[in-house]
């Protein structure tokens, strides 16, 4: 693989390219690092979002609203961070060019907890889907479900990259088609008393506006896709910000129109208690039986989703390794030119926990996904930050007029980081922080590795790390 680092900082260590001649077999053009955005954000959540939302009332569509702001927010600032450091990583990377190694490492370590983790979350609810054909019952049956769903993608990311986006690419528009049916036909058969009250929850306006809108954040985790990719995508300082934009525009428009076609086609009372929300819809605009085809289209959709997010899995944790800033073997590389360790030992600690929630407890599950919502925004913050830093310390001359836009976006997405994190409550807030600081004895472990210690990062022979350049420990399985 080959991409330009961005520039240094004189005071941060610097985000290592990888070696020349590592070009892989395949890379991402737009369309396909646009589907790697919208299918990793397009899983099967959106088929039960809105009977979520419909409890709420309709000011869960302002919520959606205020959300999908935040969310194009943080897109554009990985477009702008993309082109200045086209790394891979993304997040990762940009936490380190800003602030330094460890910042970098806490970036890479919450975004990978909440990779695998979320990937079990899209696993779960792939099988209710799958079981819909098949009705399997036992519990071990429905892990040989999971796994069978967890594999399948992973064996297509072993392949190489050019399978894994063409896959991707196919697999986003087979769900986005008929989902974006039901979002615009069934505006036209939408009925105002369907939508019930404007906050039926008895909570304040702030409080129902805020438990509302903390539903919807994990619905938008995959936004940075195309950045964490960096290097498997094609003219990175341009295609990074268009594919970011493009696919998250995409779901934006998909997740309002569908949520306000499906409330205003299913009578509130029987919406809140829906397990098919589409399918209800459907009904009512043409009559019939429509679980089926809701079922296949929420399988597509979830594999499609898995597709993208173990490429994540992987990529997140190589860009690290090349910096030294995760165990070495995750920087290794197949013959196909992908991080196969990576995917290999995302996919597994993902089948485990598939296999821990069906054979013990699905509430400590739902604790774990909500617990995801927290680790999805640490990076969203460490970028939205770093793009702020760059800004306020006129690291590069631009007009008054684009600094105020850029500072601007970044100030909404810095706020819209906090919100969420707010919004997922004290439990959650807590139990993320637990396991970032399960990361620390990791960081120790490789500040040893690489015989450095002590606040100045200074080497056992005595030099200061942060002047020597970081050796680049990617492998190349190939040779």
């Amino acid at each position: 693989m080959s991409a330009p680092a961005g520039p240094r900082a004189p005071a941060a260590p610097p985000v290592s390219a990888p070696a020349a001649g590592d070009e892989p077999a395949g890379r991402l053009g737009l369309p396909q690092a646009t589907a790697l955005v919208a299918g990793g954000v397009v899983g099967t959540g959106i088929f039960v979002l809105p009977a979520t939302l419909a409890k709420y009332g309709t000011i869960s569509v302002l919520a959606l609203g205020l959300v999908t702001i935040g969310a194009l927010a943080i897109a554009a600032i990985f477009g702008r961070l993309g082109a200045r450091v086209p790394a891979a990583g993304g997040p990762y990377a940009h936490a380190r060019d800003t602030f330094g190694e460890f910042p970098g490492f806490l970036s890479a370590w919450s975004f990978w907890i909440t990779a695998w983790v979320g990937n079990a979350g899209i696993a779960v609810a792939w099988v209710g889907y799958v079981n819909y054909f098949l009705h399997w019952d036992s519990e071990v049956g429905k892990i040989a479900i999971a796994l069978v769903g967890l594999w399948i993608p992973a064996a297509i990311n072993l392949s190489g990259v050019g399978n894994m986006g063409r896959f991707q690419v196919v697999t986003t528009v087979l769900k986005f088609v008929p989902l974006m049916f039901v979002a615009v036909v069934g505006l036209f058969f939408v009925e105002g008393g369907n939508f019930g009250e404007f906050n039926p929850s008895g909570k304040s306006f702030l409080g129902a506006l805020q438990v509302s809108a903390a539903l919807v954040v994990f619905a938008y985790s995959g936004i940075e896709a195309a950045s964490v990719a960096a290097e498997k995508v094609e003219d990175p300082e341009r295609n990074i910000g268009r594919a970011s934009l493009y696919g998250t525009l995409a779901c934006a428009a998909l997740y309002m129109l569908s949520t306000i076609a499906v409330m205003g086609n299913v009578p509130h009372g029987e919406l809140v208690d829906s397990s098919a929300p589409f399918s209800d819809a459907l009904n009512n605009m043409f009559g019939g039986v429509w679980g089926g085809i809701m079922a296949a289209m929420a399988i597509v959709s979830g594999i499609g989703a898995l597709n993208g997010w173990i490429m994540l899995c992987a990529e997140m944790p190589y860009a690290a390794a090349g910096d030294g800033m995760f165990p070495s073997r995750f920087a290794a590389t197949s013959r196909s030119g992908v991080p196969a360790f990576g995917i290999l030992v995302a996919t597994i600690l993902t089948s485990v926990v598939v296999a821990v929630n069906h054979l013990w407890s699905e509430d400590a599950f739902e604790t774990i996904l909500l617990l995801a919502t927290v680790t999805t925004v640490i990076p969203y913050l460490f970028s939205a930050s770093a793009q702020l830093s760059r800004l306020v310390t006129r690291e590069r001359p631009v007009s008054r007029g684009a600094l105020a836009k850029d500072l601007t976006i970044a100030v909404v997405g810095v706020v819209f980081a906090l919100w969420m994190v707010y919004g997922a409550g004290a439990g959650a807030v807590l139990e993320s922080l637990i396991m970032l600081l399960l990361g620390i004895p990791v960081y120790i472990r490789l500040k040893a590795v690489r015989g450095e210690f002590g606040p100045g990062g200074k080497e056992a022979g005595g030099k200061e790390a942060g002047h020597v350049e970081v050796e680049d420990v990617r492998i190349d399985m190939r040779h």
